[in-house]
């Protein structure tokens, strides 16, 4: 007996879960805490549910946990997505009901690819990645203020917190390269990953943390992913710009970074560099292509499980 798929939409806010499930036909509301939701959970658990609600960050952790311990598949999907699905379908009006109702639809119409299940470790390098770059930004602040003020008692006070962070980011760090070490699976990876031109701690961290996809798709949708991809803006006889959009912006800025690293160290990566400024391309979209090139070339490499190897000159 095949069981016919039954659709739930979750609208997700920071105290409450607004739920439509296609086979009730009626909106419902609980807390968004531990019991409420494992009591929920528990009814889907005999059933083919697919469960599909928006990416809210921290306030859907407990909701996608339950769910991958229950093995019921589900989808984090962007907000950005949900509105347009909702627009085409002429639903102006927005409530959370609403929005849980639209989800449901979404599951049905769109049928999104399922969440895998989670990585501890992979969690847990992100969590740390996220809390170094908060810890970086603050340092930056503060630096800021401190070039700014003529005070001496001033400077005083922000160089203390200034040596305070420093010492912060060093034991982040320290935590970062531990857990990559302590790791087989990441360790390989890292390894892998840290052979290719410019790529630093920091880049090779925040893919792994970011891309678990990486080598396990192609190029092009890894490029998506990354917000790399360019998008084309074309109609009738017109041909507008390309432009990359969307994507893991902090993917993107590491890779930037790195390709910024790799046009000044690396002899092929610049004569690739070089070749695009040559053909009038300028200096910042040849700095995006040669993103683009190192991360299809990284996705390579762990998918191949191979370590850079330069070119051969020419």
């Amino acid at each position: 007996m095949i069981l016919s798929l039954r659709c739930v939409g979750i609208d997700v806010s920071k105290h409450t879960l607004d739920i439509f499930d296609d086979a009730v036909g009626k909106p419902e509301r609980i807390a968004n805490a531990l019991q409420a939701i494992t009591e929920q959970v528990a009814r889907w658990r005999c059933g083919n549910v697919f469960v599909v609600f928006e990416a809210t960050g921290v306030y859907d952790r407990e909701l996608a946990e339950a769910l991958h311990r229950a093995r019921i598949r589900f989808a984090r999907i962007n907000p950005a997505r949900a509105r347009d699905f909702a627009r085409a379908r002429g639903r102006l009006a927005k409530t959370d009901a609403i929005d849980a109702h639209m989800l449901a639809g979404f599951a049905r119409t769109m049928a999104p690819a399922s969440e895998q299940a989670p990585d501890p470790a992979r969690n847990a390098l992100s969590l740390l990645a996220k809390r170094r770059d908060q810890l970086v930004h603050m340092r930056a602040q503060e630096k800021n203020r401190r070039s700014e003020t003529r005070d001496p008692a001033m400077i005083e006070s922000i160089a203390r917190l200034i040596d305070f962070l420093n010492g912060e980011v060093k034991a982040i760090e320290a935590r970062i390269k531990t857990l990559i070490k302590a790791e087989p699976t990441i360790s390989d990876d890292a390894r892998l990953i840290r052979s290719a031109p410019g790529v630093g701690p920091v880049a090779c961290m925040q893919l792994i943390a970011q891309m678990p996809e990486l080598g396990r798709v192609g190029p092009k949708q890894v490029a998506a992913l990354a917000g790399l991809a360019p998008l084309n803006v074309d109609s009738g006889l017109y041909r507008g710009k390309r432009a990359i959009g969307g994507g893991r912006k902090r993917v993107r800025d590491a890779l930037y970074m790195a390709a910024l690293n790799a046009v000044r160290r690396d002899g092929s990566v610049k004569a690739f560099y070089q070749k695009l400024r040559t053909a009038g391309k300028p200096a910042k979209l040849a700095l995006i292509a040669v993103a683009r090139k190192l991360l299809t070339t990284l996705n390579a490499m762990v998918r191949d499980r191979k370590a850079y190897l330069a070119p051969r000159p020419s």
